[in-house]
């Protein structure tokens, strides 16, 4: 290594950090020193695993469950979870169309490997999740970032791809619920997108990771549409409450059944033992009734800390849907989303994300606040904004 400097490969030079690990690294030093920080930067439930689940992990362990299981997932996990898009959302789906993951990102690995060579485009929004972009750049792709403005709702129309798409052109990713902005897509909408893709013969893969937490109306699920053409990524980390188990699934048409099972073999074999073992009680009508208890305390949330921020002189573009986050507009405050989440953090000790970590359209007039803290600690958040407000 040449003046001790790495040499890194090309793809690194697109890889870029999250912002927001210099706002908590910040946050959390300020905890250490005894500041009383309100933390509203973090994606991350603030309530543990359901009982059941952290049960059936233990049992599991006691039992000698730690081998491996097939790359494609626990036959019995598999089927759980064909078996709840049935009960939930009254859709069939084939277990074997099913490929359990080391979360979320481990199934968008797969899909992206499966899908898209050197050169290849995959469209998105911006704002969006960025590691979205930055996965399929770690593939040879290119990441085509189309801008939503908080008056479309954040969403991609199908003009808008339409417009964009072109021969060298893959794949559209979407997300419902959204992050940053805890935006739904309706079945009708994705319909609209499915159909738009479809007829060029590309695909669309569809992020459902904060499927369970949605409010004021039914919950849905993209594979209503079909199984052609139509890739769903899901997880236990959000709705089920079960960040640190590593575990997500993907939903894929069955064509590409075999490819993504020879693929999970070679990056990652399988996903862990123990949590899939305890995924199988998230299921259980125990689990469930939390999980529901759960979700009705993050809509408590969600309609406190929307209408306190209105209130304040942030512009929200409608009440998020679902997730736990709400994308507010500063502009009445500053120009600059990183400038004022790091002045918030150290005049008023309340931690926030910055729009950069979106994307570029737009981010710097917009702050993310995730309500993944409890509502005394958000009334305090306001209240201390308020006064940093002035």
């Amino acid at each position: 290594m040449p003046g001790n400097k790495p040499l890194l490969a090309q793809r690194m030079a697109g890889i870029e950090p999250f912002h927001v690990m210099d706002i908590l690294a910040r946050a959390r030093e300020m905890d250490a020193q005894g500041r009383d920080v309100v933390h509203m930067e973090v994606g991350e439930p603030d309530f543990s695993s359901p009982g059941p689940v952290i049960e059936a992990g233990i049992k599991a362990l006691r039992q000698g469950k730690t081998h491996y299981t097939p790359a494609m997932g626990l036959p019995a996990l598999r089927q759980a979870i064909s078996d709840y898009y049935l009960s939930r959302f009254d859709v069939q789906v084939d277990a074997a169309r099913i490929i359990v993951t080391p979360g979320a990102s481990g199934a968008l690995q797969l899909i992206l490997g499966v899908l898209i060579d050197p050169g290849d485009k995959v469209l998105m929004a911006d704002p969006g999740y960025p590691c979205n972009r930055h996965m399929v750049r770690m593939f040879g792709g290119e990441a085509v970032s189309l801008g939503v403005k908080a008056s479309q709702d954040f969403a991609l129309s199908n003009d808008q791809v339409i417009r964009h798409w072109d021969s060298a052109t893959r794949a559209l990713m979407v997300a419902t619920p959204a992050n940053p902005t805890g935006r739904l897509l309706s079945l009708q909408q994705l319909r609209f997108l499915y159909e738009a893709v479809r007829a060029p013969d590309g695909v669309l893969i569809v992020d459902e990771i904060y499927q369970g937490l949605v409010y004021d109306q039914p919950v849905e699920t993209a594979l209503k549409l079909g199984q052609d053409n139509l890739f769903v990524v899901n997880s236990f980390s959000k709705f089920f409450g079960m960040t640190g188990w590593r575990l997500g699934w993907l939903v894929a048409p069955p064509e590409y059944a075999p490819a993504l099972d020879r693929l999970a073999q070679n990056i990652f074999l399988a996903a862990p033992t123990t949590a899939q073992y305890a995924a199988l009680a998230a299921f259980e009508p125990e689990s469930q009734a939390v999980l529901e208890q759960r979700r009705q305390v993050f809509q408590e949330r969600r309609d406190y800390l929307y209408a306190a921020l209105l209130e304040l002189g942030f512009r929200i573009q409608g009440k998020p849907e679902g997730a736990f986050y709400l994308y507010a507009d500063i502009s009445a405050f500053s120009s600059d989303s990183f400038d004022f989440a790091r002045k918030l953090l150290d005049q008023a000790a309340v931690a926030i994300t910055p729009g950069r970590d979106f994307g570029s359209y737009r981010s710097e007039k917009f702050v993310r606040f995730a309500y993944t803290t409890d509502l005394e600690r958000l009334k305090l958040g306001v209240q201390r904004i308020s006064r940093f407000l002035g």
